[in-house]
């Protein structure tokens, strides 16, 4: 039975945050804007783990905001188009992984994004899974569009929301922290929840936390197969619930270059600048299995690689760009993983920049 690859998109095939992007692009202050509501977003889904909220809402709260700056649906797939940035060696990795493994893709991201990347990777869009987004059926009124514009100003405004790194509660945040999220509570589930805007909320349904896990689910249904079948790539906070899933079931997890929420809930941490590495750990993992992938990442060296069993071109390819000096590849442990937590979001700035590295 074939093994069966499922990966983020934003992380392990592209460098983009898109909905941080168009929101930065579309709306005066935006990058402001979707940082405090995506911090918002980690404080919800991971701190106060507020019953039926999941991870990457975020794609859902800041509709109301593109809407009211007049973003269309066409924007958002030009910009997507125009503003395109994979992982270095993308769509050969990909080529070789859908040679040997049933591929998908389960992305947070909006679906206008994830049909452009699609076509750029000569990817099947029917693999993926994603956020849908039918902005431009919903109309709004002048006045709406006003408060919204002005909220959206107000938010920009407000001091960032800072995490304390062993956070259990909001008593843990510094004072002006709490009292930007219960200003973020009251906008979003009083003033917005309880208006005609609501209806975005209850249309968007982003594909994050929970939505990850019954992709995978829906995954292996469909092909009549087994999650300890399943190879999952992530790198943030809306891939734990599939992290968690996999790893329950026998499969195996990686963060790709991820940020300490994936770092932290992996079996194994890669930190590299091309994807390449993806298609060498799923073609062992393919071989292998679970156990006996785990053991040979162990000992993850150019020596290994030459005694086992790996595609020969893929591993010609592989060796070529490399030369002595191998990505990353680390077994997380007790021991070792605060320590790849730093390397690896040093590494994620460096590589997708310090706003889009510092997400969630």
């Amino acid at each position: 039975m074939r093994r069966l690859f499922v990966s983020d998109c934003e992380g392990p095939i592209s460098k983009n945050d898109n909905a941080f992007e168009v929101t930065k692009n579309f709306i005066p202050q935006g990058d402001k804007l979707f940082t405090i509501i995506s911090k918002y977003d980690d404080v919800r889904a991971d701190i106060l783990k507020i019953p039926g909220y999941d991870a990457g809402s975020t794609l859902k709260l800041i509709v109301p905001f593109l809407k009211a700056f007049d973003v269309t649906e066409r924007d958002i797939e030009k910009y997507s188009s125009d503003n395109l940035f994979l992982i270095t060696d993308s769509k050969v990795s990909l080529e070789y992984i859908r040679k040997t493994s049933n591929a998908f893709i389960v992305s947070t991201s909006y679906e206008q994004y994830i049909k452009v990347l699609c076509e750029s990777l000569d990817f099947p869009f029917e693999n993926t899974y994603c956020t849908n987004l039918s902005i431009d059926k919903y109309s709004i009124t002048d006045k709406e569009k006003k408060g919204l514009r002005k909220i959206a100003n107000e938010l920009s405004e407000l001091p960032q929301i800072i995490i304390p790194s062993k956070a259990k509660s909001l008593d843990d945040f510094s004072k002006e922290s709490q009292n930007v999220i219960k200003r973020l509570d009251s906008i979003f589930w009083q003033e917005i929840s309880n208006s005609d805007i609501s209806r975005f909320f209850s249309d968007v349904i982003p594909i994050g936390g929970y939505q990850k896990g019954e992709a995978i689910k829906d995954v292996a249904r469909k092909l009549n197969n087994s999650i300890n079948n399943v190879i999952y790539f992530g790198d943030s906070i809306t891939d734990l619930e599939a992290f968690n899933l996999v790893k329950k079931s026998g499969g195996l997890t990686v963060s790709f270059n991820g940020n300490s929420y994936a770092v932290k809930n992996a079996d194994v941490a890669v930190l590299s600048n091309s994807n390449l590495v993806i298609a060498i750990i799923n073609n062992l993992f393919c071989n292998y299995g679970t156990k006996t992938t785990i053991r040979l990442l162990k000992d993850w060296s150019i020596k290994t690689l030459n005694k086992v069993d790996l595609n020969d071109d893929l591993l010609s390819l592989f060796l070529n760009k490399y030369k002595e000096d191998l990505p990353i590849v680390k077994i997380l442990t007790s021991k070792n993983t605060n320590l790849l937590i730093e390397e690896s979001n040093r590494f994620r700035r460096s590589l997708r920049g310090e706003a889009i590295g510092s997400l969630g």
